[in-house]
């Protein structure tokens, strides 16, 4: 469901909700460039819109798998701005050369993060929690039950 005009009426809310979550962001695994990027491939959907008692927002993050090599990435890239290879003093005898980068890429080592499996799973946590937070946020403003019925009624 790629084209969701209902997303589209509630950008408002998006945006305080957003601002609301980033302590909640803040407490993760994740960086603000990697969350971004896990919202990027993350769409929002109303299951079971007809039925007020059952209806809920839910995360499909079916295309999350397009980003999480890239997680990573994006932190390697904040590390390197932070100060390069040493850590705070400078001089640590791992140093990131070629040797550490073959090591790394075959899973042995020191500090290699969470694999792929675990941070797609922080991840679905994470931006289901974000879905339960905006349906509380729409509630709270009164918007929740024209957004489902818009939704219900293919609008």
């Amino acid at each position: 469901m790629s084209d969701n005009p209902w997303t589209d009426r509630i950008v408002g809310e998006r945006m305080t909700v957003d601002q609301e979550f980033s302590a909640r962001i803040e407490e993760s695994q994740f960086s603000n460039q990697q969350w971004s990027l896990i919202m990027t491939a993350t769409e929002f959907e109303i299951e079971h819109p007809d039925e007020p008692d059952r209806a809920r927002i839910v995360a499909d993050t079916d295309k999350l798998d397009g980003v999480i090599p890239e997680l990573e990435n994006v932190q390697a890239g904040m590390g390197a701005m932070a100060g390069g290879p040493g850590g705070p003093g400078g001089s640590d005898s791992s140093d990131g050369g070629i040797v550490d980068s073959i090591m790394g890429a075959l899973g042995m080592g020191g500090d290699s993060g969470p694999s792929e499996a675990e941070q797609r799973k922080a991840a679905e946590r994470l931006t289901q929690e974000y879905a339960d937070e905006l349906q509380s946020h729409l509630e709270s403003k009164g918007r929740w039950e024209s957004v489902r019925e818009s939704v219900a009624d293919g609008r």
